[in-house]
């Protein structure tokens, strides 16, 4: 039987998860004990397997390592990325069942990159949450972006949009969408 204490402390636990719903993506994260991630980016030929979860916390010094090879490789401005789009990225090595490195075509854009692109090519955001170190364009060798497109979508965790002209899939931790 339960304790008037437990009753209500179930009922809060219960009333948070029905208004607070988890994605799939934060579903698979919160049972690992350790979070990793593989990057390659494409243009600067910088890569990285790291650890940048572990012990119940983010490590800073794997983050800030991430920021580095994730920054804008025009301008080389380095901005701090959003740990929930590093997350995304981890979801989705381990949804795939790989541990390849993503190849990062985009990660961070400077507001000057942004319009600069935007002014260039046809499907750039004027208000891209590149711009906030909130989404990565990827591909993953070997993964059709059809592929790698639909495991991003099935994790729920952002906007997914797949590029297959230019051989990538660009992810965010903004609202649900797909194009």
């Amino acid at each position: 039987m339960l304790s008037r204490r437990q009753f209500l402390a179930f009922g809060v636990a219960a009333t948070a998860s029905a208004v607070l719903p988890i994605s799939p993506a934060e579903a698979a994260l919160r049972t690992k004990v350790e979070r990793t991630v593989a990057v390659h980016n494409i243009h600067t030929g910088e890569s990285l397997n790291t650890v940048y979860w572990a012990n119940g916390r983010y490590q800073t010094s794997s983050l800030r390592q991430l920021n580095r090879i994730l920054r804008d490789h025009y301008s080389g401005a380095v901005h701090t990325m959003d740990p929930q789009v590093i997350d995304l990225l981890c979801a989705l090595q381990h949804r795939l069942g790989t541990r390849k490195p993503f190849l990062i075509v985009s990660g961070y854009r400077s507001p000057q990159t942004n319009a600069m692109l935007a002014a260039e090519t046809d499907g750039v955001a004027q208000h891209s949450l590149h711009m906030d170190g909130k989404a990565i364009d990827i591909r993953l060798e070997g993964v059709p972006v059809r592929t790698l497109g639909r495991a991003a979508k099935s994790l729920r965790a952002g906007g997914v949009g797949q590029y297959p002209q230019s051989d990538f899939v660009h992810v965010d931790v903004g609202k649900v969408r797909y194009w």
